[in-house]
């Protein structure tokens, strides 16, 4: 390998404080590493016999724990037919707590146990309020109809429509908490934020840790830095009250976390505003949320075929019961195992996913064909240590900033040993990918893992080129050149865009679903690099998403969480709950992309816009 220049760059040319303003004029080293591989990790082909749960929990509130008693006997009076668990853990008492359980227990039930259903409705009509209705609408502060300057590269008038209606999407999704959150927390399973948020949409009701990166981005494009500045405060409010950012802002999600890209959102909104107080305001909890990833059950030690000792991160979530939000769901899987120390085992994996956002994709699997095997603890995944690698380079440039060389250098220090440890542990010289590393099961963040060519992944996934999104690797021309060579090879791009996995498993994060960030993350690593085929490639993938996002819009009225990238226009599905709309992060992407790449007047727009 090559060296590369170590430096921050604006993740949109179009913003008002240019990166150069906020970068880094080092060299940094990049590790030559070559890893032999093999088509089947041993250590991923290994059963998980033998093995049991020794990890932390973090205890859930009483509400919850009787909030899935009511989502059980929903199911049974209900059926399974259009039923969605979440429903019921976020519901809010009209009662308190001792008062709504009595009523509970004096339901008639027959001879299954079962309550009828006019009974129910009866019950959850006289003590619940409705899901959601602890959060209301509010007017975002710095929205108007059509912002100045709003996307100034899009010439075609009937495409600026379109991108005009996804901008008023963000008063749809604005909310912020009501006062009986503040008044009466025991009654909700909904968390206090100190700010207004914006929402995903459906029955996503609450706000979420990853999809606000991509909220962000758009608001960005929106010229709403006023709200996007609010989401972060929030974020960092969690940090504050918790040590991590969670999930999301519900008291069931409070066992764990989600991709870390806190650090990219104060990057990117400094880059526009030049605002030195967030930069001030968010430093201190970034360094927490460093810790939390770099620390305890998270860190894995890894020796590699040099005898170089590196540490990585996992997912590794603070739970081993069904999560709540999908406890019926998480508890027919689990009646497959036979014991209970299996069952604890299946149910942190399941928590452990759920962390990663990838919830649930053959990525995760022992064995692809059987949903017990679920087993992302035991695996170092690329993506999440590129997050946390950006983390550590967002740091040191923030620490510049602030005038704080300490903690720079100590910053600067971790990004080139994450970075030696990305080299030599995830990438694949012949396949040019980074590539999941499989461990052993059980293992804790005090013992040293022998690596193995043998316990890289070789099966293809989107998240084997996230890499290329963060500058020390989208800055060297033979690494972006081998990757993209390899990326045109590997069957994942479609056409309506870019495919998460090629098995086709029915689980939402495989094949055929393409997702916004994976779309947004592999093109601008490729739009931003040296190379005139990347770039060319970058415009090509953005406009065969932007394209399925405008035909499905035209023909349903609605964004939507993900599409089908087989067939243009066409929505995604499977998984756990049919398929949203709304949709925050989908929402953002689209208008990030127009952003970057424009319209031209005479192109036209619609499934027969962009051809393979």
């Amino acid at each position: 390998m090559r060296m590369a220049s170590f430096r921050s760059r604006s993740s949109n040319s179009n913003g008002n404080h240019p990166a150069s303003s906020f970068s880094l004029l080092l060299l940094f080293l990049l590790l030559a590493s070559v890893s032999a591989s093999e088509t089947v990790p041993k250590a991923m082909s290994k059963p998980a016999t033998g093995n049991f749960d020794r990890g932390p929990v973090v205890p859930t509130t009483p509400l919850v724990t009787f909030l899935e008693r009511v989502q059980e006997s929903a199911l049974a009076t209900f059926g399974q037919k259009d039923f969605d668990p979440k429903l019921y853990v976020d519901l809010s008492l009209k009662f308190d707590l001792s008062a709504t359980v009595t009523a509970f227990h004096k339901l008639p039930r027959n001879a299954t146990g079962s309550v009828s259903i006019p009974d129910f409705k009866e019950f959850m009509h006289e003590y619940f309020d409705g899901a959601g209705n602890d959060l209301v609408y509010t007017e975002p502060p710095d929205f108007v109809p059509e912002p100045d300057g709003f996307l100034p590269k899009v010439k075609n008038p009937q495409v600026r429509a379109w991108a005009l209606e996804v901008h008023a999407l963000w008063k749809n999704l604005s909310r912020r908490v009501s006062c009986s959150v503040l008044d009466r927390p025991e009654f909700h399973t909904l968390l206090p934020l100190p700010g207004p948020v914006v929402i995903p949409g459906s029955r996503f009701r609450e706000v979420y840790y990853w999809d606000s990166y991509w909220v962000i981005r758009g608001l960005l494009a929106s010229k709403m830095y006023k709200t996007a500045k609010a989401i972060v405060t929030n974020l960092i409010y969690l940090i504050d009250t918790y040590g991590y950012v969670l999930n999301g802002a519900r008291a069931y999600y409070t066992n764990r976390s989600q991709p870390p890209l806190l650090s990219a959102m104060v990057y990117d909104i400094y880059n526009r505003t030049g605002d030195l107080d967030l930069v001030k305001k968010a430093l201190p909890a970034l360094l927490k949320e460093h810790q939390f990833w770099n620390s305890g059950i998270h860190k894995v030690n890894v020796q590699d075929d040099r005898g170089r000792n590196h540490t990585l991160s996992r997912y590794y979530a603070m739970w081993n019961k069904p999560r709540p939000e999908s406890s019926t769901i998480d508890k027919a899987h689990a009646s497959k195992l036979l014991n209970a120390s299996e069952k604890e085992q299946f149910y942190r994996e399941l928590a452990s996913i759920a962390e990663s956002g990838w919830d649930f994709s053959t990525r995760w699997m022992r064995n692809t064909s059987d949903f017990t095997t679920l087993a992302i603890t035991s695996i170092l995944p690329v993506d999440l240590n590129i997050f946390i690698l950006k983390m550590e380079l967002d740091i040191v440039s923030m620490a510049q900033i602030v005038g704080d060389n300490k903690t720079a250098e100590s910053f600067l220090k971790a990004a080139q040993a994450r970075k030696a440890a990305i080299d030599s542990v995830f990438w694949n010289e012949e396949n040019g990918q980074w590539l999941d590393y499989w461990i052993s099961n059980g293992t804790s963040s005090q013992e040293c893992q022998r690596w193995k060519a043998s316990n890289q992944n070789n099966n293809t996934f989107a998240s084997n080129f996230v890499p290329i999104w963060i500058d020390l690797f989208n800055s060297d021309t033979c690494i972006v050149e081998k990757v993209r060579k390899s990326f045109q090879s590997s069957g994942l791009l479609g056409a309506a865009g870019i495919a998460t996995s090629l098995t086709r498993s029915g689980e939402q994060w495989d094949f055929p679903n393409g997702w916004a960030p994976l779309q947004h993350m592999i093109v601008e690593g490729f739009g931003k690099s040296g190379s005139h085929e990347a770039k060319s490639m970058a415009q090509d993938i953005a406009m065969r998403w932007i394209n399925t996002n405008y035909v499905a819009y035209k023909e349903t009225g609605a964004m939507h969480e993900k599409y089908n990238v087989e067939k243009c226009g066409d929505i995604g599905g499977g998984g756990e709950y049919i398929p949203q709309t709304g949709f925050g992060w989908s929402n953002g992407v689209v208008l990030a992309f127009l952003e970057e790449f424009g319209w031209p007047a005479d192109l036209k727009i619609g499934c027969n816009g962009v051809m393979l």
